[in-house]
């Protein structure tokens, strides 16, 4: 087999092999099982987008692929390799940038500070902070992910919310990462917002990243989705592409088809056009007694007394 042909063959095994995989993880707090066999796959120019309930297991995740918790079952690999992260710093080294609702960004520190935050670039003997060049790349950046921000000096409390995550997620991609994992970006927005920022995740996976959207909102993942996990009380109750589901399907599974099913049989005699007059409503609690205006008045000195 000639050489060009073997060449061929080995990228088109590394490009079809997951940037990060998960098999059967499962992560305990002593009797309390937080995840139970969940398994995953995240590919360069891909957008998998994890879904759940309040307590469906989300937070555990992204902690557990960040670094900041270690699994208790299940491999984790990243590369083909297998590997446990230590810390969250380790997790960045490797590869792995996770941009948090709150975005770890200081409101009143200029664009370019909070862009280079805790990797300033400094010159010189003395060591001091190469300000100009970090405003160029910060600016450069910025412009490859669609967003120009004309006065890099202005503090970054004063941007919209869309444009505070394109700043985070700009930063993780400058600084190496190759899965990038978005913890309820949209959560906190309008609907203008939520699409300047969805309009970024699109940016990140054409840039190659794998992008791991985690989120509740099923019209926000549909809209950029490649791959859909739905989590359910710490397990995986949906695992499918894009073109094995609808968005209705979708929805039902996130909003839990079979517990709306049995909630809307146990309401189908329910007249919700019935309306209920405040006055005809009674109360098992015992009225008020009335006050003479005598007493009123003393009520309200005593009142007085005590302040």
């Amino acid at each position: 087999m000639s050489t060009p042909v073997k060449e061929r063959q080995q990228a088109r095994v590394t490009k079809d092999r997951p940037l990060l995989e998960l098999e059967n993880i499962g992560k305990s707090y002593g009797n309390v099982n937080a995840l139970r066999g969940v398994s995953l796959n995240v590919r360069a120019g891909e957008v998998t987008c994890v879904l759940g309930d309040n307590g469906a297991g989300k937070s555990t995740l992204i902690k557990i692929v960040s670094g900041l918790h270690d699994y208790t079952d299940g491999v984790m690999r990243l590369n083909g390799i297998e590997r446990r992260f230590n810390s969250p710093r380790v997790a960045q080294a490797a590869g792995i940038a996770t941009v948090y609702q709150d975005l770890a960004l200081a409101p009143l520190m200029s664009v370019w500070r909070n862009f280079f935050l805790g990797n300033e670039i400094h010159k010189g003997l003395l060591r001091t902070l190469d300000i100009d060049t970090m405003k160029e790349i910060a600016g450069s950046e910025l412009e490859k992910m669609g967003i120009v921000i004309p006065d890099l000096d202005r503090p970054v409390g004063s941007l919209s919310g869309g444009q505070r995550q394109c700043i985070a997620i700009a930063r993780a991609i400058y600084f190496g990462a190759k899965v990038i994992i978005l913890d309820e970006p949209t959560a906190a927005l309008g609907v203008k917002q939520s699409g300047v920022v969805l309009k970024y995740i699109v940016k990140a996976r054409d840039a190659g990243l794998g992008v791991i959207f985690i989120t509740h909102n099923p019209h926000h993942a549909y809209l950029v989705g490649n791959h859909f996990i739905v989590l359910k009380l710490g397990r995986v109750v949906l695992d499918a592409h894009r073109d094995e589901l609808t968005l209705d399907q979708l929805t039902g599974e996130m909003a839990g088809g079979q517990e709306l099913a049995e909630l809307s049989h146990e309401l189908r005699t329910a007249d919700p056009s019935k309306v209920v007059e405040p006055h005809t409503v009674e109360h098992g609690g015992v009225p008020a007694p009335e006050l003479s205006q005598d007493e009123i008045v003393v009520a309200g000195t005593d009142a007085k007394e005590d302040a």
